[in-house]
């Protein structure tokens, strides 16, 4: 970052296929970069990179206001229905060290969807990926994100409720990563709301970090 008043934060997104890590990188980048749509089979079979425009003043550092832009690395989920584990693996391998190799990780965004139960064997393998990815040091660059958290509230439940009753699985992913998580609710009329509160609470995250990246080579 040479720029002292700009502040570039890299993202890549995991989860298991259909749990809504397109839609998720197009929330925090503001626009349609990704394909995003239901399907019965895995959509995405690639890792692409999107780039948000600039977010002027978005935050004040020493002082100072801060231009915030964002850049999230959108990959294949698993299971997939048409790609191997080695052949997702290899795929995320070549494309962090290919985007963020140089620059840095600053955040592994685990994309889980709020209406569907986190407690089988299969639910823990993009954790279990990102562990593999990341090395030692996966649980200081890793987070939750809740997709589909609008069920949650048609439920009746408040998110504090909803993790009070979450599996055992969940809660031990939770502490491992030190209680990083955000929710993401799909309202059409408070988009950019939603995109604000679930970058602050990121950005909140990698301060918390004191802004430290992990290098591919």
């Amino acid at each position: 970052m040479t720029d002292t008043h700009k502040m570039v934060i890299n993202l890549a997104l995991f989860g298991r296929t259909q749990s809504g890590k397109s839609s998720a990188g197009n929330i925090l980048l503001g626009s349609t970069e990704f394909h995003s749509s239901f399907s019965p089979c895995g959509v995405t079979e690639d890792c692409s990179l999107g780039r948000s425009c600039c977010l002027h003043s978005f935050m004040r550092r020493a002082g100072q206001e801060v231009t915030l832009q964002v850049q999230v690395l959108d990959t294949p989920g698993y299971p997939h229905s048409k790609l191997s584990m080695e052949q997702v693996k290899q795929e995320l391998k070549k494309a962090l060290k290919a985007h963020f190799g140089r620059e840095g990780l600053h955040l592994a965004l685990l994309v889980q969807r709020a209406d569907v139960p986190f407690c089988r064997q299969e639910a823990s393998y993009p954790a279990q990926l990102i562990q593999e990815l990341l090395g030692h040091a996966w649980k200081n660059h890793t987070a939750v994100l809740f997709t589909h958290a609008e069920k949650i509230e048609e439920a009746g439940f408040s998110e504090n409720e909803y993790l009070h009753k979450a599996s055992d699985t969940l809660l031990t992913l939770l502490n491992s990563v030190q209680q990083r998580y955000v929710f993401q609710y799909k309202k059409a009329n408070s988009f950019n709301e939603q995109r604000m509160k679930i970058l602050e609470r990121i950005v909140e995250f990698i301060r918390e970090n004191h802004y430290q990246v992990l290098t591919f080579k």
